[in-house]
């Protein structure tokens, strides 16, 4: 049996380069994305004008996918984050499965390796409203079942960062040292 995946993603192919000034620029646009290109050019050391072509260049580029404001979740009254594994009939991603994405208390859609096939992170008011989402995703053609995990404290949450993670120690300095 053939299993067609032509729409499963890969390994992505390569991007347009993003050198140390660019990373400077993403970093502080991460920390505070309403800064003008004047602020901007002087947290980074470039002029206005040289930010704002290089912004416009990782804007078309594909880089910086789209600029959004984090919204805190208990001035929305969303103080429930909750983490829900989705086991499906078959690959799991079908147009039903993906219009998982409409419920507005999904913010993100893995598919994973596992003992699961999705993994959600939703945020709700509350418990009752929980069990309403995880009703609606039971009514989703292809969900045969669901576990939830209950974040009780968040200690970090954060957007992606553009700094490098250098591998400590270094495979080699770790060789000589044994």
């Amino acid at each position: 049996m053939t299993i067609k995946t032509d729409d499963v993603q890969g390994r992505p192919p390569t991007g347009p380069e993003v050198n140390g000034m660019d990373r400077k620029i993403l970093g502080a646009l991460v920390e505070d994305a309403t800064l003008s290109y004047a602020d901007l050019g002087k947290r980074v050391g470039l002029s206005a004008p040289a930010v704002h072509e290089r912004v416009k260049r990782l804007k078309r580029s594909g880089v910086i996918r789209r600029m959004a404001a984090l919204v805190d979740p208990r001035a929305v009254g969303k103080t429930l984050l909750a983490f829900v594994h989705v086991d499906t009939t078959g690959w799991g991603k079908t147009p039903e499965l993906m219009a998982i994405s409409e419920h507005p208390e999904v913010e993100e859609i893995h598919s994973v390796a596992g003992d699961t096939c999705m993994l959600l992170k939703v945020r709700t008011t509350d418990t009752h409203a929980l069990e309403g989402l995880l009703a609606r995703l039971y009514a989703t053609p292809g969900v045969v079942a669901t576990r939830s995990y209950v974040a009780l404290s968040t200690y970090l949450e954060r957007p992606v960062q553009a700094d490098v993670t250098e591998v400590w120690p270094a495979p080699q300095a770790r060789a000589r040292s044994l």
